[in-house]
């Protein structure tokens, strides 16, 4: 049997950015840290034309450019220089623009696989050990800390335990953690699509009667489609050969982006907001989707766990006290509260109102749409959620 100072349960995006975070200072302490995935991370990254990607907000690339990786990520990282809202059969639309804002992007889209690779490559394997492929199978708290009992009957002991492994996380249900659930009866088709203009940087938000859509940037003029719809209209759409994908898809977006030429593999999600009721303990965290899941269309979920890690992180390594202190640990949670209830509320109430067939709401939003494009105060509050930078007064 082994002990380290922690170990992160889960060693996908979040939890390897939560390992970045800490590292350098966890190195000057002489603390020990263990990853343990049960996917195995490739030797190289390998182009995909159906690769999954994620939204990276302003305010991430700020962090990663602290951790001294965003050299690294750009390099495949599409920036999104302009943001196009509307509201499908209303008038109005909005556009969100990183000139007005001040900065160069209001985001970048990577390829999750991508990502992986910089966040992978950045590690100290003097302070970072991987336990991989392995899957924890049992959690027991100990007089301080936790005992790790992995697939291959092995055991390991830490000071601090974190649970990032995901929106279906075993161990959060066996250690008795509820959750708050909401389903939102959808489904997201994701897949990657080729216009036959250049996107130039242009995301877009579209709303429909049937459920919101997005189209974003990526790298060779591809864009990464999210079309949340109903549970067996989704299924349809998933089902439906190309061109016949292609013709309805182009019937609800429209030609902003001219014709749409083509679209790789399409992948199906059912969406939910999902809570964990508590996400510390003592000598426990919960974090990354485990600790909430969001709905995609708002491209919040990933950004608002990037900021949780980071903030864990400070907060472990501004404490004199050993990883796993309860009052450090509530201090986090403290700290992080506001912006994960701001974070999680814009997402859960854009997703409602834009999602809503009732005619009042239409006319609400088609209204809000409006004055959002006209009163720049509402339209800076917007641009700076979308940016990750909602909860930052000095930002």
């Amino acid at each position: 049997m082994s002990r380290v100072n922690l170990a992160i349960i889960g060693g996908g995006l979040v939890g390897a950015s939560l390992a970045l975070a800490l590292q350098a200072g966890a190195k000057a302490r002489g603390w020990k840290i263990v990853l343990i995935e049960p996917f195995a991370p490739g030797d190289s990254f390998q182009p995909s034309y159906d690769a999954r990607s994620s939204a990276l907000s302003f305010g991430a690339r700020q962090i990663y450019q602290r951790l001294g990786l965003w050299q690294a990520i750009s390099r495949r990282a599409e920036p999104i220089k302009q943001i196009h809202v509307s509201d499908r059969g209303r008038f109005s639309t909005a556009r969100l623009s990183a000139m007005e804002e001040g900065v160069p992007a209001l985001g970048y889209v990577v390829e999750n696989a991508w990502l992986g690779q910089c966040l992978w490559q950045g590690l100290d394997k003097d302070v970072i050990s991987w336990r991989c492929p392995a899957e924890v199978t049992r959690l027991e708290p100990l007089e301080g800390g936790y005992r790790l009992t992995l697939n291959d009957e092995t055991t390991l002991e830490c000071d601090l335990a974190v649970l990032a492994d995901g929106g279906r996380s075993g161990l959060r249900e066996q250690l008795g953690i509820g959750i708050k659930h909401r389903p939102y009866n959808q489904s997201a088709l994701i897949a990657n699509i080729t216009p036959s203009e250049a996107h130039n940087g242009m995301a877009f938000e579209r709303f429909t009667d049937d459920g919101p859509m997005a189209l974003l940037p990526l790298p060779d003029n591809r864009c990464a489609l999210i079309w949340t719809r109903q549970g067996m209209d989704a299924q349809r759409l998933a089902d439906l050969d190309e061109r016949s994908f292609l013709s309805e898809l182009q019937g609800v977006f429209g030609y902003r982006l001219g014709t749409l030429k083509q679209v790789g593999a399409r992948h199906l999600y059912p969406l939910s907001l999902v809570e964990a009721e508590e996400q510390v303990r003592p000598h426990l965290v919960v974090l990354g989707n485990a600790a909430h899941s969001l709905h995609p269309i708002a491209g919040q979920g990933f950004n608002l766990s990037l900021r949780d890690a980071q903030a864990l992180a400070d907060a472990l390594l501004d404490s004199e006290q050993v990883p796993g202190d309860f009052a450090v640990l509530q201090a986090y949670r403290e700290r992080q509260r506001l912006d994960q209830n701001l974070t999680v509320g814009f997402s859960d109430q854009v997703t409602r109102l834009f999602g809503s067939k009732l005619p009042l709401l239409s006319v609400g939003r088609n209204l809000g749409l409006l004055g959002l494009d006209l009163l720049p105060p509402a339209k800076r509050w917007f641009a700076r959620q979308a940016m990750g930078l909602g909860t930052r007064p000095d930002a």
